[in-house]
């Protein structure tokens, strides 16, 4: 058990040092951002101008609202940011927050709820279950996140309108990516230099949706 717990230790110390070092982190604390995550939306925004004034966005797994930020700056005052998450996020100036379990049906009434009917340009995903480690668990919770985020697409969103959603590869993947392509005009990956590189992750980019 010792040895267990110092293992367990040594480990929780390295994830922190590197954290800490990490000079997105550092950039994030820097300039305000929430999370280092906000740099990885801004890198692919800059590539595929994702963005425009006025927009109505919709943020999941928004928590702690690096990409909310992001989002609501790049809409402006005209636009407007719905942000759902299972956790706790601080209010933002220009985000409409939502907290419940994606997986539920009653967080998705309460996003639609505040959407009250109102088109949806955008939606933005960077949803990931708790991570146990173990791909025959984990890889199956995130493409069923990725699955309902598809779902709340196929309600809201307006024609021509595109997703930005956050998937693993693994089981599953290629079949969701097919399935992108069948319901909207291009779809193309992008793996933001800030992503870790030893992370699976990458997020894919459907735009056109054909409604």
């Amino acid at each position: 058990m010792t040895r267990s717990i110092s293992k367990t230790s040594k480990s929780s110390a390295g994830w922190l040092k590197e954290h800490f070092d990490d000079p997105y982190v550092q950039r994030a604390r820097q300039e305000g951002y929430r999370s280092r995550a906000s740099y990885k939306l801004l890198e692919i925004d800059e590539r595929d101008r994702l963005f425009r004034a006025g927009m109505t966005v919709i943020d999941l797994g928004a928590a702690p609202g690096g990409w909310s930020q992001v989002a609501a700056d790049k809409v402006g005052a005209q636009g407007r940011v719905i942000a759902s998450d299972i956790l706790e996020m601080d209010a933002l100036a220009g985000v409409d927050f939502v907290q419940g379990d994606f997986t539920e049906d009653h967080a998705l009434a309460a996003i639609l709820d505040v959407l009250d009917g109102r088109p949806v340009d955008l939606l933005i995903s960077d949803m990931a279950p708790n991570m146990s480690g173990m791909a025959a668990i984990d890889q199956p919770q995130a493409m069923y996140l990725a699955e309902l985020a598809l779902d709340l697409v196929r309600q809201v969103l307006s024609p021509g309108g595109n997703l930005l959603i956050k998937v693993f590869q693994g089981e599953g993947f290629d079949d969701y990516l097919k399935t992108l392509r069948h319901d909207f005009a291009k779809v193309v990956t992008r793996k933001p230099d800030s992503s870790r590189a030893r992370s699976r992750e990458v997020y894919l980019l459907a735009k056109g949706y054909k409604g």
